[in-house]
């Protein structure tokens, strides 16, 4: 009995080791025409007729990390009566001008056509 109760113990810590072996992460390139999130939250967005529609506040990411939205900060003055909305990441623009040396958010919505989105809030596992 005691003999299974170790080969048992012995079984388990093998195999939850396994489990937790260590691999050394692969390196990514990051080329020239990629973009940091630092480099994207805080960006105004303009539409078409150069209106400042709203602006990105946050990234989100599915559970494989991918990008999967864009949290914007969309209607209000100032900030204040402004509500947040996320929005698939293809609707959005972002070039960088190597000239003027900042980056540049475009989408062909109206401030209507985006405060008309449901309203993202930051609850539960999302709220600082």
């Amino acid at each position: 009995m005691r003999t299974s109760i170790i080969a048992l113990a012995l079984v388990s810590v093998v195999g939850s080791s396994a489990a937790f072996a260590q691999v050394a992460p692969s390196a990514v390139t990051v080329s020239p025409s990629d973009a940091m999130g630092s480099n994207l939250v805080g960006l105004d967005i303009h539409n078409a007729a150069n209106e400042d529609v709203g602006e990105i506040e946050d990234v989100v990411l599915d559970s494989g990390m991918k990008v999967k939205g864009l949290v914007l900060s969309v209607g209000g003055f100032i900030g204040v009566g402004s509500k947040y909305v996320v929005v698939d990441p293809s609707a959005v623009s972002i070039t960088y001008d190597a000239n003027a040396k900042e980056w540049k958010a475009m989408m062909s919505a109206t401030k209507d056509q985006l405060t008309a989105i449901p309203e993202f809030k930051y609850e539960g596992k999302f709220d600082d």
